[in-house]
């Protein structure tokens, strides 16, 4: 046998990639979150790459992150707020209809015009869904 010959025998290992299953993924998740851990031990006790922990890390603070947005732009369900109307024959003294929205520090005003209160009125309660 000659040199070629025994270096082309040389057997390569076989790298498969890991998987790891959603409870494993969520419990190394929620050990690396803890409060004063290094997300480099716990990779090391769990046997993973770091780099690997940090991005599920990364990508379950963004998730929480989203899950709060959505919560706290969510529409509280609609309530009755009385309205006082003028009494027929009454002078009119605006020409549009005025919404003021209040949510948070923000705040939406819409003006519409009086002569299509009836489309105000359908925008209104699609927006209130």
């Amino acid at each position: 046998m000659n040199e070629n010959e025994a270096g082309s025998e040389v057997v390569q290992p076989i790298r498969r990639r890991r998987r790891h299953s959603k409870e494993f993924k969520e419990k190394v998740i929620r050990a690396a979150m803890q409060p004063n851990v290094s997300i480099a031990a716990v990779a090391l006790h769990y046997q993973l790459n770091a780099n690997l922990l940090r991005r599920w890390v990364a990508a379950q603070e963004e998730q929480d992150a989203a899950r709060e947005a959505r919560q706290s732009m969510s529409v509280p369900l609609a309530e009755f707020v009385p309205l006082q109307v003028q009494a027929p024959g009454a002078a009119v003294v605006s020409t549009e209809i005025q919404i003021e929205v209040r949510r948070g520090a923000a705040t939406v005003t819409v003006r519409w015009p009086l002569c299509a209160a009836a489309d105000c009125a359908a925008w209104l309660q699609g927006w209130l869904r």
